[in-house]
């Protein structure tokens, strides 16, 4: 099995406030399992800059209305940065499929990685169920996001 990771649960200070989410269970579990892993930033990749604003999807739509263009990604000074989140989640589902990698472990509530849940649009830090950009697109591609590998 090869497994995408979100690198910012490697220590990788990839957030959109230059830190990281590291998860050294995760981090143990695939050394002591030898699991071939590829720690990946889609927002990075998208072209933005770290740090960077927060960032969440357009309050009243879903990651698939942004995929579909019908919904946007802003940020929380209301710049539109679809285009950067749209770029990324493709980059890294071409990254997917070019090394065969069939799973991923995501940072769940960011509007890109988000699985479960996702923040409301509203900046006000009030969650909602839903998915970010990519894993929509990778689940949408048939690359199952992992939730409880450890």
């Amino acid at each position: 099995m090869k497994i995408l990771v979100s690198a910012c649960m490697l220590g990788f200070n990839t957030r959109y406030d230059a830190k990281n989410k590291r998860n050294e269970t995760l981090i143990e579990y695939l050394r002591e399992n030898r699991i071939e892993f590829y720690p990946l930033c889609a927002e990075q990749l998208g072209g933005l800059s770290t740090p960077r604003e927060p960032s969440e999807i357009e309050r009243g739509y879903t990651a698939k209305d942004v995929l579909d263009g019908k919904a946007k990604v802003l940020a929380k000074s209301g710049e539109d940065l679809t285009e950067e989140f749209l770029n990324g989640a493709y980059l890294v589902l071409d990254f997917c499929k070019e090394f065969n990698i069939t799973h991923a472990i995501l940072q769940d509530r960011s509007p890109s990685c988000g699985f479960s849940e996702v923040y409301d649009g509203a900046f006000d830090g009030e969650l909602i169920e839903g998915k970010g950009v990519l894993a929509q697109l990778l689940e949408d591609n048939g690359i199952e996001i992992i939730d409880d590998l450890c």
